[in-house]
């Protein structure tokens, strides 16, 4: 037993210095692209897994229906990129290809559609890898129900926690298994401007702080410790500290949610919360995602490949709402916003009106689309 503990030790030893060169970098900074002056954007896309190259298509007819003009004139490319399916993953042993992941990182934004994650831990998941290897470091995901009085953005930090060495445990045989969670300073500083500044310049005046550091004190501590050095530079906006546990309690309960503008909190905790919202939106299959970097971002459907509407022959019935909420997103991103509110109206319209049940009988992806498309003729 003590090899094995020598070893982990050793293992330790290695992951601190690797995480401290990350920290190191991040501090060296970067500076973000000006979309609005680039004078040609390109725009990956992904198809992904289950249903993803289904709903990914449709979100494309979509995105180059309204980029149309951008695109003939050459200002924007759209580009498929393949070689992101599990089957391509697993036979090359990685969560992404070397020729996928050069062909990413040729492009300015992608669109991407769900991936699959192997179970027991064969691979790391192609999102966590593609997040690490972009530096996606914002995942921002914005929930909308107006009957409810509920408008929330979450920036949940996307490049650490417990996620960023989430295949770099240790085990000792048949005694004990430890995983490790890292919050840097430089990573914190980062998703806390970025949520204090969308609240300045969102007219909101409420940032809650989401974290559990009542219990983990090092890394949600610093977290919480960070965020309250950015808010201090935001003097009009309140800065509310929230443990993650009553905070989804109070998701849930009409009495207070309406309260809540935009949130800040570490990964895991970010993951979980948002499905959250979004199922109070509707269903994961409503809520689009944006993982934002200074170089790069991606955006894409919040939810899962959804095996069993294959299984079942019900692939074509698929939602496109959550990936289509992701095209507005990344056209914002952009600097296309009148378009991304073509886009959004649009979305409003046709899921008040369509059957979207994902069942023999309701709408199909391809209808959605066309729907969505026929109303932005309207507007």
């Amino acid at each position: 037993m003590q090899e094995y503990i020598d070893k982990a030790v050793e293992s330790f030893r290695t992951l601190l210095e690797s995480q401290l060169e990350r920290q190191n970098r991040m501090e060296a900074g970067a500076t973000a692209k000006d979309f609005a002056a680039m004078d040609k954007i390109v725009v990956g896309t992904v198809d992904g897994d289950g249903i993803g190259p289904i709903i990914t298509k449709e979100a494309k007819r979509v995105m180059e229906h309204l980029l149309a003009d951008d695109i003939a004139a050459g200002k924007v490319e759209i580009r498929e990129i393949e070689g992101l399916t599990l089957d391509r993953r697993m036979e090359v042993g990685k969560a992404i290809p070397d020729d996928t992941l050069a062909a990413l990182k040729a492009c300015d934004v992608l669109l991407k559609g769900p991936t699959a994650t192997p179970h027991g831990g064969a691979m790391e998941s192609a999102n966590v890898a593609m997040r690490r290897e972009l530096d996606l470091y914002a995942n921002v995901r914005p929930v909308n129900v107006p009957e409810e009085g509920i408008d929330w953005v979450f920036y949940r930090e996307n490049s650490e926690g417990e996620y960023v060495l989430g295949s770099k445990g240790i085990e000792l045989p048949d005694k004990l298994a430890m995983d490790f969670k890292v919050t840097t300073d430089a990573g914190t500083r980062r998703i806390a401007r970025a949520a204090f500044e969308y609240a300045r310049m969102n007219g909101k005046d409420n940032v809650a702080i989401v974290t559990k550091a009542n219990i983990m004190k090092k890394t949600d501590g610093k977290f919480s410790a960070i965020c309250h050095e950015i808010a201090a530079e935001y003097p009009d906006i309140t800065a509310e500290d929230w443990y993650i546990d009553i905070m989804t309690a109070n998701l849930v309960n009409p009495a207070v949610r309406s309260r809540f503008q935009v949130f800040v909190l570490p990964n895991l905790y970010g993951d979980i919360i948002t499905d959250e919202a979004a199922q109070i939106q509707g269903g994961v299959g409503t809520a689009g995602s944006a993982n934002i970097g200074d170089e790069y971002a991606m955006f894409e459907a919040i939810h899962g490949t959804a095996p069993r509407m294959l299984e079942q022959g019900l692939g074509d019935y698929a939602n496109p709402a959550s990936i289509l909420k992701a095209v507005a997103m990344l056209l914002r991103h952009i600097a296309r916003p009148d378009e991304a509110q073509k886009l959004e109206n649009a979305l409003t319209i046709v899921s008040d009106t369509l059957n979207m049940s994902g069942e023999l009988g309701g709408n199909t992806c391809r209808e959605f689309a066309d729907a969505v498309m026929a109303e932005i003729e309207k507007m």
